[in-house]
């Protein structure tokens, strides 16, 4: 006896992978944001175009090679360095407003 999940062709892995791809996702975008909004606000460089997409590059390049240990697709690892490189722009957007996002405090 098949279980639903199987009688639709979506395995339980499957899930728990793109479950792994927009937390990766998610957290690089998040995490690049902050560092570039807290870390590098005095930082002339980042606000050119070519800090993020260094940054996605860099990403694309360190998460490329978890893609051939975990059993993640080389998709995880392109939108884990897009998320990055958007996070940084993003980042450096908040910065350039003078956006201050605190805990409310």
């Amino acid at each position: 006896m098949k279980r639903a999940f199987e009688q639709q062709g979506v395995s339980v892995l499957d899930l728990l992978l793109f479950a792994a791809t927009i937390a990766a996702t998610a957290f690089g975008y998040i995490t690049a944001r902050k560092f570039v909004r807290d870390r590098l606000k005095f930082v002339d460089g980042v606000q050119t175009m070519k800090a993020p997409v260094v940054a996605g590059l860099v990403a694309w390049a360190i998460a490329m090679p978890l893609t051939w240990i975990l059993p993640l697709g080389a998709g995880t690892a392109i939108l884990f360095g897009l998320s990055v490189g958007l996070g940084v722009r993003a980042g450096a957007k908040d910065v350039r407003i003078d956006r201050r996002i605190s805990g409310g405090f």
